[in-house]
């Protein structure tokens, strides 16, 4: 069944028929978030796959945390793939791929956000605004899936759809928060000296806490839009 809005020429997927004659035409958004993430899942989880310790991105303080980082990055980027697959047209339209690809991506995301994600967050040596910033996605991840599944079990194609949509916004967020903050940076450039004397370093580390929140509530903000701007006019009922 569908669990994310398709928006295009054709319309808003509904119904298991309108999947049947879902457009071949995969949303532009959909093709940016593909090329993003082709760019930079090698960039970001080359450590981690080849278990480079050193050349870690994410200070963990046990070697317990550190596998935990190991599976987690693979897992969390396996997921956004899944997930940004789930949008395309032809493979919504074929039903056994589709139910395939979901249940695969809700089990990697699992074990990125439930099994390692939280435990990561509770440990991090790098203050609450980190820890927090990384934890409430990961601790809203499974409550989303779960009231996406819940609604598809009761056949309701539509807040099923749009669950899923807020649950792979929550998924994609650490690559949405590495985009905002070189934004950040950019903005504190008039300051820089003031605040940081100079060091960019040091307004890199003070940044990325603040990317991390910002990734989830930007990906949140714009999935409400989608959901908003393509819900059915005669759907009812509370999101």
């Amino acid at each position: 069944m569908s669990w994310a809005a398709y928006v295009g020429e054709g319309g808003l997927v509904t119904s298991t028929r309108d999947l049947d004659r879902a457009p071949a035409r995969t949303p532009r958004l959909v093709v940016a978030i593909l090329v993003v993430l082709t760019i930079a899942i090698p960039v970001l989880a080359f450590p981690y796959v080849l278990l480079d310790r050193g050349a870690s991105r994410i200070d963990v303080q046990t070697d317990l945390m550190w596998i935990a980082l190991v599976i987690h990055v693979p897992a969390a980027s396996l997921a956004a793939v899944l997930g940004a697959l789930q949008f395309v047209p032809r493979i919504r339209a074929d039903r056994q791929r589709h139910r395939l690809i979901g249940r695969t991506f809700l089990t990697v995301g699992t074990l990125a956000f439930v099994v390692t994600a939280i435990p990561l967050a509770l440990t991090t040596p790098d203050g609450n605004i980190t820890r927090f910033g990384v934890l409430i996605p990961a601790v809203a991840w499974p409550v989303v899936a779960v009231t996406a599944w819940r609604a598809i079990r009761r056949r309701d194609v539509t807040r099923h759809r749009e669950w899923m949509t807020r649950l792979y916004a929550l998924t994609l967020f650490a690559i949405t928060a590495r985009m905002v903050t070189p934004l950040l940076l950019l903005l504190q450039v008039p300051v820089m000296g003031t605040w940081y004397d100079g060091d960019v370093q040091a307004a890199v580390s003070a940044s990325i806490p603040y990317g991390q929140w910002l990734g989830w509530i930007v990906n949140l903000t714009i999935a409400e839009i989608i959901i908003r701007r393509t819900r059915p006019a005669d759907s009812t009922g509370s999101p």
